[in-house]
């Protein structure tokens, strides 16, 4: 563990190149995308649904993080893949490439810290099913610094909320490299939302509202609460509610009736807040939504295989491995553009 002053706060200037976003043509968002002949890139949209940049990629990137000031992201692979790109976004190129750990791989997402001299990655120690969070400093060239526990099994992704504190969602399902994808403990899962205070030690931590509900993905609003989407591991047809919202140390859930949670495959791609309530994407069952307050159905668009989700700038956009761009209002889906690729499952809100 490193010190209480050292772990995140006060880490001084940041290093070389100092290109801001306006360099990249000024993206809100980023995303993974196949392209036409099959190669694989990292993009940048604008607010109007055009593609403000494309940097190649040696292979599929899932999703991680873009830096908070510097033109600069880093792609993570999809688990169980080791690989993680660090990406020039005003050159259109990786700089570097960096490694996990022998015996971790990670789970696709990264945040920076909020003057971007550290990255976190969510990683799986598959030895012992243990979480990790890994800490790589940016001024020493993306060192690998240090390490704390996520909270739980399987952290997928991870997000900054004010003050340097982050927010870890803890799916509950173990996998190994060995088999790949398959889950290895769907009878003793224990997924969680892990709050990590800035010395990356566990302040607080609420259980999921049943145990094969896994904790997936998450997104917070200005106030800080926290969009929470999950992925249901049992019967389809007894599907809890996918979608909770997390302020004040609680976590309440967006109730659904059963209907309307098969309808969404049992499955939620990607979340964000929207307005005061959620958008939630469900790519299996091709519908994205918009929840309210109360978990009240504001709206239900259908669209194949949507998924990338975002708010920025005050409105929510959304993608989907067609290569349209969307515009998500409470009148439903309006499209703002269509590109020759196929966008991978997430968006990066710069």
């Amino acid at each position: 563990m490193l010190s209480r002053r050292g772990f995140i706060a006060g880490l001084g200037a940041l290093a070389a190149p100092a290109a801001g976003w306006a360099s990249a043509g000024d993206p809100v968002a980023l995303s993974g995308a196949k392209l036409s002949d099959g190669s694989f890139a990292l993009v940048g949209l604008r607010l109007d649904g055009g593609l403000a940049f494309s940097a190649p990629l040696p292979a599929r990137g899932h999703a991680g993080a873009a830096h908070p000031a510097v033109a600069e992201a880093v792609v993570v692979a999809r688990r169980p893949g080791r690989f993680a790109m660090v990406v020039d976004c005003a050159r259109g190129a990786v700089r570097q490439e960096l490694t996990a750990p022998q015996g971790r791989h990670f789970y696709g997402h990264a945040a920076f810290s909020e003057d971007g001299s550290l990255l976190l990655t969510p990683e799986n120690e598959y030895a012992t099913g243990a979480g990790r969070i890994g800490i790589w400093d940016r001024r020493l060239g993306y060192r690998r610094i240090d390490e704390v526990s996520s909270g739980g099994i399987g952290p997928h992704e991870i997000i900054r909320l004010k003050g340097d504190t982050f927010t870890v969602a803890n799916g509950g399902i173990r996998t190994h490299p060995k088999t790949g994808r398959e889950r290895l403990n769907l009878d003793d899962m224990e997924p969680n939302l892990t709050i990590l205070d800035a010395t990356g030690s566990i302040a607080h931590q609420v259980p999921s509202n049943a145990a094969r509900n896994s904790v997936r993905h998450i997104a917070a609003d200005e106030g800080g609460r926290v969009v929470v989407g999950c992925q249901w591991q049992g019967d389809p047809f007894d599907a809890p509610a996918l979608v909770a919202i997390y302020a004040a140390g609680r976590l309440t859930d967006l109730d659904m009736d059963p209907g309307h949670a098969r309808g969404l495959a049992a499955y939620i791609g990607s979340v964000c807040a929207h307005g005061q309530g959620a958008a939630v994407s469900a790519p299996r069952g091709g519908r994205v939504e918009v929840l309210g307050p109360d978990g009240g159905l504001v709206v239900s668009a259908r669209a194949r295989d949507i998924c990338g989700l975002c708010s920025v700038a005050g409105r929510t956009i959304a993608t989907d491995g067609l290569g349209r761009v969307y515009r998500l209002e409470d009148g439903g889906l309006s499209r703002l553009a269509k590109h020759p690729v196929a966008f991978d499952n997430h968006l990066i809100a710069l």
